[in-house]
């Protein structure tokens, strides 16, 4: 019966049959045991830094969901993680060297206790913040799905996080697309010190799965071979029906929510009622009265395996003042990528709109692992017309999301980190606050918490920008709110040509990219570039015009000063890429002018505009230069106060004739 290439194997409860896999089972729940409880006796003593969240009590959960999988089955744990690492094959010596922070941990250090992931387990890694890995998980069946693998994704949460939108909107997507994706709740009854009781509006939460016609059931958490069964059965249906499923264990946890938790608020009566189901005592019960082993043969395998644990902590505390230097944690905020540069005459002309629809286009024909997702990018062709035929042209993969810009973003991350190439379409930049969870926590800490394991090669496209009288939801520019985000790639082009040489080269990119898309812009005529063309990501682009003065911005205000000043003797810096900033450029550049213009069309404060300023200050200060920003305010609907708030060709040239002058 026992597979060798599976982790676990348990059709049955007595199936599962011989001894050596009943001892491989309880050797896991031991050592997950014996490890926490390792981890609190040293945060005790006060020998670890930082927090850690044990999961005492729930190691059938743990077990019993890994010894259910295969091998190649992704899973996404919550930041009480300890059990499914252990379960699944991570060495205990690199998880103690990971919460000791040193280079020979998991993650080199990087994660510590609540941000641990290991690829060659195939375990994405852990999320610290409640409900947002649900969606990775998703990303994940996406990817597995559009690779025609035959496995599964776990998506891995407790109670708390079952009040989140984002587990609502990821099994909704999940029951669209028939993702092979399980949600798997660990119900221990409290988030944090909050009783379910008093913050969930049902007691059979597993029954919510309905409203998304996924199936579900509910088990008991504490016995281990019935969580394999209920794994076992939902992974066969997963796969046989391409449907997901959601399982709820009953569980509880007997420590606290994390190391500094005195658990004042639940009774030492509950407690002791629970830890008469501890899943140990029951699943050695079972071993015992079955004659699997008798009580002395259990007592030696936890010696034995404290002796492990112990050894292991051993090893790693020997070396837990080698951590990475500056240099290498410097080179895992960004993975390495190729620089993507080929120009041409071979020029046709169109709107900036068609440079990005060609691009896309060029992107889903030529790349197997591209995938365009959003919201009305299908027959309405985009809320600007963007994407226009794509879906009839790539109906397999161009491909309509519900209105969920949080999950779909999320999950986006998942599936770039399992291999593929998404391009997600947000209709209104002024949305992508709803998308920050997976820009701030997920796309851009991908490769430095995983220490270079998992890359994030994801494009995020959005319109953003005023002058369409949408109000002041729906035209702020958005992009200055991610400059103090490490790990991400920020590019706003100014025409046509760069819009889809840029576009082009973000496919190519191993790191998020955030693509905005000036409203304004999409009409705007100029040459664009054949199939081949590329543009470096993260330079400038010079235009000599004149020795009188060099003006600098990006996107609309970058436009809109080249029109301005068509006919004076200026120059032009097109940042292109705002993050990061083209520094060399900037003072090759800027060196050669004595008077300087800086535009944009954000406020000033916390802009790019700011940085640039930064970096001019490197040259000797017989230079003059001006910083022409858009007003602090929201933008008004009223299309002549909107012309007063933003840049205007009036404002640019009439700065720019002061400043000549």
């Amino acid at each position: 019966m026992y597979n060798s290439e599976r982790l676990g194997h348990n059709p049955g409860l007595d199936i599962l049959g011989g001894v050596m896999e009943h001892l491989s089972v309880f050797s896991a729940m031991l050592r997950s045991r014996l490890f926490e409880r390792k981890i609190e006796l040293l945060f005790e003593k006060g020998l670890l830094y930082g927090t850690t969240h044990l999961s005492i009590g729930q190691e059938a959960c743990h077990v019993g969901l890994i010894y259910g999988l295969e091998k190649k089955d992704w899973i996404v744990p919550t930041h009480r993680c300890h059990g499914y690492n252990i379960a699944r094959g991570t060495k205990l010596e690199a998880m103690f060297a990971e919460m000791l922070g040193s280079r020979y941990g998991v993650c080199k250090g990087i994660g510590g206790s609540m941000h641990m992931s290991d690829i060659s387990t195939y375990n994405l890694g852990s999320s610290a913040v409640v409900g947002s890995g649900i969606p990775l998980a998703g990303g994940v069946a996406f990817a597995l799905s559009r690779q025609k693998k035959p496995n599964i994704s776990v998506a891995i949460f407790g109670d708390g996080a079952t009040s989140r939108g984002s587990l609502h909107e990821m099994m909704n997507i999940a029951s669209v697309w028939n993702l092979p994706t399980l949600f798997f709740l660990e119900n221990n009854h409290y988030g944090m010190s909050a009783s379910e009781k008093n913050v969930i509006s049902t007691d059979e939460i597993y029954k919510r799965a309905d409203g998304y016609s996924i199936k579900s059931e509910k088990v008991d958490g504490n016995d281990v071979l019935a969580v394999m069964t209920a794994v076992e059965r939902a992974r066969a249906y997963i796969l046989d029906e391409k449907r997901p499923y959601f399982i709820e264990c009953n569980t509880y946890r007997q420590c606290g929510h994390s190391k500094s938790d005195k658990r004042v608020y639940r009774s030492k009566r509950e407690e002791d009622e629970w830890k008469k189901r501890d899943p140990l005592r029951v699943y050695g019960s079972y071993l015992i009265d079955n004659h699997y082993f008798d009580s002395d043969t259990l007592l030696e395998l936890a010696t034995k395996i404290n002796k492990e644990v112990d050894e292991a902590y051993s090893r790693a505390y020997s070396k837990k003042d080698d951590v990475l230097d500056l240099n290498e944690l410097e080179s895992l905020v960004l993975a390495p990528s190729p620089i993507s540069c080929s120009e041409t005459n071979n020029l046709h002309r169109g709107t900036y709109r068609d440079a990005i629809r060609e691009a896309l286009s060029d992107i889903l024909s030529e790349d197997n692992r591209a995938t365009l997702i959003g919201e009305d990018i299908g027959v309405y062709g985009g809320c600007f017309g963007v994407t226009g035929n794509l879906s009839s042209l790539y109906p397999s993969k161009v491909i309509e999301t519900p209105v969920s810009e949080e999950a779909f973003s999320t999950l986006a991350v998942g599936a770039a980190m399992a291999g593929e190439h998404p391009i997600v379409e947000v209709m209104y930049g002024d949305f992508s606050t709803l998308a920050s969870d997976a820009i701030i926590n997920h796309a851009s800490k991908a490769y430095f918490m995983s220490a270079g394991q998992f890359c994030c090669p994801m494009i995020y496209r959005t319109a953003s920008g005023g002058l369409t009288g949408h109000g002041a939801q729906h035209t702020q520019c958005l992009e200055t709110m991610f400059l103090n985000v490490p790990g991400l790639i920020i590019v706003a082009p100014s025409d046509a040509y760069s819009a889809k040489a840029l576009l082009k080269s973000a496919n190519r990119e191993n790191n998020p990219v955030l693509f905005f898309e000036h409203k304004a812009l999409y009409q705007t005529i100029g040459d664009i570039g054949d199939r081949n063309t590329f543009l470096p990501i993260g330079k400038g682009i010079f235009s000599f015009h004149g020795d009188k003065l060099l003006v600098i911005g990006y996107s609309r205000a970058i436009d809109v000063a080249r029109r301005a000043l068509v006919d004076d003797p200026v120059s032009f810096f097109d940042l292109a890429t705002i993050k990061p900033l083209d520094e060399a450029g900037l003072l090759e550049y800027g060196s050669r002018f004595d008077k300087i213009l800086i535009v944009q069309d954000t406020p000033e404060e916390g802009s790019v505009g700011e940085s640039v300023l930064r970096i001019l200050e490197k040259l000797d200060g017989k230079r003059q230069i001006e910083l022409l920003s858009a007003m602090n305010m929201p933008i008004p609907f009223s299309r002549t106060l909107e012309m007063d708030v933003l840049l205007s060709e009036d404002k640019i040239r009439a700065k720019a004739m002061e400043l000549i002058s």
